[in-house]
């Protein structure tokens, strides 16, 4: 069964594709996995390499080659799901790597799902210092979609290998020090880079509106900071700093 699944999930553009036991991933700040799957038993990873236009100095191009990995990683995931179900009479959660999302105040800016927890216990990769999966053929320039199921797949063997180097590049190349601390992202100082348009600047920008005169509510709105919020909007989250990727030499 994992041979088929294998070979169809390649067979569609995906780059690699591990599988995990259910009860093996462990992402400590995540919900449980049978929230998404009660009878869950595996989860399936699918892993996407980062196209070199994603590094492109003109942060319009960047942006369209992520919007354009996200559309095409949600297809594909799709199809596998699909896949499961109509081959197999499987169950399956499919999980996207963006929204939407739960939002509770008690959860800010965590994940519902890890797909890096996931990618890890799938056999995908290890932890970087930049708190990034390092995958061992395309490095960090990857991203994750997973898909729990009620197959009780057997698990691919997890790397005991250290893929990260250790050269410190993603911590000094961090426009927010958010890297500081070994083993942990600090939300709070990368969003406002990595996400400048993002809930939090909407907030204060409205805030603002509200008490602004007639004419600065006039310069506001036809301000360029509104019309990126806007945009943000349209298209979805914009990430705007991928310094920790760029800057990682493992993979390039």
């Amino acid at each position: 069964m994992e041979k088929e699944i294998r070979e169809f999930t390649l067979s569609i553009g995906v780059d690699d594709v591990g599988f995990a036991n259910a009860f093996d991933y462990n992402s400590p700040k995540s919900y449980e996995i049978t929230k998404f799957l009660p009878d869950a038993k595996s989860i399936i990873v699918l892993a996407f390499k980062v196209l070199s236009s994603c590094e492109s100095p003109s942060l319009s191009i960047a942006l369209n080659g992520y919007l354009d990995l996200e559309q095409f990683a949600r297809n594909a995931s799709y199809r596998v799901a699909r896949f499961l179900e109509n081959k197999f009479r499987a169950k399956v959660a499919n999980i996207p790597w963006t929204a939407p999302f739960e939002i509770h105040n008690d959860r800010r800016a965590i994940a519902d799902f890890s797909h890096r927890h996931a990618a890890v216990a799938a056999g995908l990769g290890s932890f970087g210092r930049h708190n990034l999966v390092i995958h061992p053929q395309f490095g960090t320039r990857v991203n994750f979609v997973s898909i729990i199921t009620n197959l009780d797949l057997h698990p691919s063997p997890r790397s005991n290998e250290d893929f990260c180097i250790h050269c410190n590049l993603c911590v000094e190349n961090c426009p927010g020090k958010a890297l500081d601390i070994e083993g942990k992202t600090d939300l709070m100082k990368c969003m406002p880079h990595s996400l400048p348009y993002g809930v939090r600047t909407e907030i204060m920008f409205w805030n603002q509106l509200f008490g602004a005169s007639t004419e600065e509510k006039k310069k506001m709105l036809m301000s360029e900071e509104y019309q990126r919020i806007r945009e943000s909007h349209h298209l979805g989250n914009q990430y705007q700093c991928f310094n920790c990727m760029k800057s990682c030499p493992v993979g390039q």
